[in-house]
């Protein structure tokens, strides 16, 4: 069976192609939008440019709330209300502060379009939207109904938006997450490790230092030991990486230290990983007797592991991609998304975006080229039939 079962299939990536100019012209614009994490006013006009492109291809858009500027929703205002949704995923929010589109302006160069977010994920962005416009334009009927979510923190864990995210995936046949592909051969993310965020302070007795050293407790010691525990958890072949990334407590330096608190980042392939070290380190306890440990946070991100439906969205990915005659292939990455999320509840493919390097870094960029066979591409899986996964 076709995997577009449409003879306007070979209509996509030229259609593209034909938009590529437009497609740049739009990422300027958000990308000359700053909108960090938590800059509502920046967030706002980023949505709203988002917005007005849905609203223009028929779609009702509802604004949810939400600090930090809130999310947004979207569907088609003339849908079969039977039929499930398929989710399109991305955010608008970036790592990236106020001000830096002045030291770090969008620019062509190469082929390649740098700036802050114009990878993570502006671009990726604009490619949903110029896919969704590719099936307005050529005829061509979604395999299911389309629902667009676009979050404004999820560079923080999307700690307010993943209640949205958990609801919208329930609901849903299928999720696509429009994070940048990986690598410079634009690989889609099939697996990402899980991730947990710990917080462990150790509570210790103060003294001083010169005068009374033995009434105190020191929370600093007790956490040299915590410390080294920790990093003992790591197991390369099992894919376990825990680390220790900060440190701070103390008094002075004439002070027998009365408390430090340890920020840990634990990352893992698997569930039963993730809730085995998160056992322990819930677990620990301090040599001292006097001393006592407090231990916060957890996995706010589950692993995204291949699961047999989601290997199946891959295997469909790879037929619309064969009759578009574009390459792709999978990769396992170790960064954590709001697809770790999804991929709880329904089948997922991640690093749908675009394809580039230098996420969060000063040479952000995106291949130019890229950008109209992966909208194709993103097209085609949104027409393919639910029955062909």
């Amino acid at each position: 069976m076709s995997a577009l079962v449409t003879a306007k299939a070979s209509e996509l990536v030229p259609w593209m192609q034909d938009h590529t100019a437009a497609m740049c012209e739009l990422t300027r614009r958000l990308v000359e939008i700053e909108s960090p994490t938590g800059d509502a006013a920046g967030v706002g006009r980023a949505l709203a440019v988002i917005e007005a492109e849905l609203v223009r291809l028929g779609f009702h858009v509802r604004s949810l709330a939400g600090p930090g500027g809130g999310h947004l929703l979207a569907m088609p205002a003339a849908r079969q209300r039977k039929l499930p949704p398929q989710l399109l995923m991305g955010h608008i929010d970036t790592v990236w502060p106020r001000g830096t589109a002045e030291t770090m302006p969008l620019r062509a160069d190469g082929g390649r379009l740098f700036g802050p977010g114009v990878l993570d994920m502006k671009g990726g962005l604009v490619q949903m939207l110029f896919a969704l416009e590719a099936l307005h334009a050529l005829g061509i009927p979604p395999g299911t109904t389309p629902v667009v979510f676009v979050n404004s923190d999820e560079e923080i864990g999307s700690p307010d938006s993943s209640r949205h995210v958990r609801r919208l995936a329930r609901a849903a046949a299928r999720a696509f997450v429009m994070e940048p592909a990986d690598g410079p051969r634009g690989a889609i993310k099939t697996a990402r490790k899980g991730v947990g965020k710990f917080s462990i302070m150790v509570h210790g007795r103060a003294a001083h230092a010169g005068l009374r050293p033995d009434e105190g407790a020191s929370a600093i010691l007790e956490m040299s030991h915590l410390v080294q525990g920790l990093f003992e958890l790591n197991a390369p072949e099992r894919g376990i990486t825990v680390n220790v990334g900060t440190l701070d407590g103390g008094l002075g330096a004439n002070v027998v230290a009365p408390q430090v608190v340890a920020q840990v980042d634990v990352r893992t392939w698997t569930a039963a990983d993730a809730e085995e070290v998160e056992r322990l380190i819930r677990g620990l306890s301090p040599r001292d007797p006097r001393c006592a440990i407090e231990v916060s946070g957890g996995f706010g991100r589950p692993p995204m592991e291949p699961t047999d439906r989601n290997e199946a969205l891959w295997r469909r990915a790879m037929g619309v991609a064969r009759e578009l005659s574009i390459e792709i292939e999978q990769a396992s990455v170790g960064g954590g998304s709001d697809a770790n999320t999804t991929s709880r509840y329904t089948a997922t493919l991640d690093g749908l975006g675009a394809v580039g390097q230098g996420a969060h870094a000063a040479d952000e960029q995106l291949v130019i080229f890229h950008m109209p066979e992966r909208a194709a591409l993103l097209a085609g899986l949104l027409a393919s039939p639910l029955e062909a996964q």
